[in-house]
């Protein structure tokens, strides 16, 4: 246990939202406000806008890759109303979060074997932001204290603030998936990236052996890599995350496809 907490509070605390600039610079004040030594790590500041299951697709996919660490994430369509503000301890990291389920994928990915899917093994405990000076910037002024704190304190002398209190109830959020058929798969857009690259929940193992595919009726070929047809053509590929995207060498697959987050997507082999 001393070795984990020691870890984590000379660690580093990362920073995600999707308030773009220049928003995050003031959460980077209070944070070395409350801890000095901090050593701040900037994750993205373009998550997609107000898009809880998005965001947190890319926390799943990104946090992982980090070592132990006070992860603060803020994509909070509900601030200033009733929702609590939140930490989640999973494994070695904490998150310190709006309780709207943007961490809950990420944190069950690090908890591991500890944590089901209904995001239990995870610790959780609520902050309280009665006394927050503004109802629309929380990340400013309940979440970025509360992250210092916890990287200053470590977790279990946090757990002790009179602010802080362990809950068992908060919200969960699982990101959808895609439905085997007998032609292929239903599945849905989960995110579309910077690149206009379509990311469906389709496991990548769709592909396998699959030449052509129709997403939505339109065939396109199925390839490993971009350059696999020429510039402009649209194809199926899968992805660095595991999942088929739908996309289009040196161009947009987003606006090619027609396809946007929380689109179906029809996937039918073609024999």
């Amino acid at each position: 246990m001393a070795k984990r907490r020691l870890r984590l509070v000379r660690g580093m605390i990362t920073l995600a939202s999707d308030f773009g600039s220049p928003y995050p610079a003031a959460m980077r004040g209070v944070l070395l406000e409350r801890d000095p030594d901090a050593r701040l790590v900037d994750v993205s500041h373009e998550l997609p806008r107000q898009d809880v299951p998005g965001a947190a697709f890319w926390m799943r996919e990104v946090v992982p890759y980090f070592p132990p660490a006070v992860h603060l994430v803020v994509v909070d369509p509900g601030v200033g109303t009733d929702r609590a503000a939140i930490a989640v301890a999973a494994g070695e990291h904490v998150f310190v979060a709006p309780d709207n389920g943007v961490v809950v994928p990420a944190a069950r990915e690090l908890a591991g074997e500890n944590s089901d899917g209904d995001g239990q093994g995870l610790r959780v405990w609520e902050i309280d932001d009665a006394d927050a000076a503004s109802s629309t910037f929380h990340g400013r002024d309940v979440f970025a204290p509360a992250a210092g704190d916890l990287h200053r304190l470590g977790i279990e002398e946090f757990a002790a603030l009179d602010s802080v209190e362990r809950v068992d109830d908060f919200e969960t959020l699982s990101l959808p998936e895609a439905t085997p058929t007998s032609y292929g798969a239903d599945g849905e857009v989960l995110t579309v990236d910077d690149f206009g690259n379509v990311i469906t929940n389709v496991p990548g193992g769709f592909l396998e052996g699959v030449e052509t595919v129709r997403v939505n009726g339109q065939a396109v070929p199925a390839v490993e890599t971009f350059a696999g047809v020429p510039p402009g053509q649209w194809l199926a590929t899968v992805g660095s995350h595991g999942y088929v995207e739908c996309d289009v060498n040196r161009g947009r697959g987003d606006e090619a496809f027609g396809l946007e987050p929380g689109d179906d997507v029809v996937l039918e082999r073609v024999e």
